[in-house]
């Protein structure tokens, strides 16, 4: 037998199939956020959901799903902080999984402290963390393991006004196709006095326009109202800011693209919520959707009152 034959094939045999990519999202973030429900949103949308897996495994998992002849060809991973050396395994993974070819994005869901709190007391449960401290001493060691995770992941989304309807549809928006997007923004309407939302890449401040609530056919009509819309851009620089704005975004969107990151949440604020912002934001999405980008419209506050 020849050194050729010897290492060829045998006449039954097949050549080892390559992995083909596939399509990876990694869902983490604090604990009670809620990552389960993100979870079963995914697998409702035909996703192979995978849960509490070590970073390290990610992977093998994606080369598993890569030989299946694309019967699995999109794969959820829940990634939890208590999982060792969290940090540095979970950049390593990403980073061999960039290098095979899968495409793989990062979703970190968060939650403010008090709701938090609020979340795991209804349900007697402690925190992972917490050790025999307090609920918030957990809450507090977790938010310092996953600041660099959260800074890294493509998109962020804040469920502290979210039931777990609303989580499903909010992860049913931005992962129902497997299809590269592009840019998708969010333009959320929030207001001020409810605080800052956690999951904004950029803020817009509205509130240097006068205020429709002192009008008082206005003041219990919203900023989808034709006539709230009407009042708030009859008004000095709104339709300035507006355009201005979009210059921002259109400078900002290919840099986003650039550095792989295919999801930014707009938030534009006014005093609560009800008026100004809720104008601007739909004025300022349906921009956004006439320039080419994906654009969904989110009123934070709106009923909130």
């Amino acid at each position: 037998m020849t050194e050729a034959a010897a290492g060829a094939p045998g006449a039954d045999e097949a050549p080892e199939q390559q992995p083909a990519p596939v399509e990876m999202v990694l869902v983490t973030g604090m604990s009670g956020a809620g990552r389960s429900t993100a979870a079963n949103a995914l697998e409702d949308l035909g996703w192979y959901v995978v849960d509490n897996l070590p970073p390290s495994l990610l992977p093998r998992l994606a080369d598993l799903g890569g030989r299946t002849g694309g019967d699995v060809s999109r794969i959820a991973a829940v990634i939890d902080v208590r999982s060792i050396a969290f940090t540095a395994d979970l950049r390593a993974a990403v980073k061999a999984l960039h290098e095979s070819g899968s495409r793989t994005r990062m979703l970190f869901l968060d939650a403010s402290d008090e709701v938090l709190v609020r979340r795991f007391e209804s349900n007697r449960r402690p925190h992972p963390l917490q050790g025999i401290g307090r609920i918030l001493d957990g809450i507090a060691a977790e938010r310092r393991i996953l600041e660099e995770v959260r800074l890294e992941a493509d998109l962020v989304l804040d469920t502290s006004v979210l039931n777990v309807h609303q989580l499903s549809d909010a992860v049913a928006r931005d992962f129902t196709g497997n299809e590269d997007p592009g840019l998708r923004a969010t333009v959320m309407s929030f207001g001020f006095k409810y605080g800052l939302p956690v999951d904004a890449d950029l803020v817009a401040d509205c509130r240097f326009l006068p205020n429709p609530h002192w009008v008082p056919e206005l003041r219990a009509r919203t900023g989808r109202d034709e006539a709230v819309r009407d009042y708030v851009f009859s008004q000095p620089g709104a339709s300035e800011f507006l355009e201005g704005y979009l210059r921002v975004l259109e400078t900002v969107a290919p840099g986003y693209e650039r550095e792989g990151k295919h999801y930014a949440t707009i938030a534009v604020g006014c005093t609560g919520g009800k008026h100004r912002s809720v104008a601007m934001s739909e004025a300022l999405a349906a921009q956004l959707r006439a320039r080419g980008i994906s654009a969904t419209v989110v009123h934070r506050d709106l009923g909130r009152e």
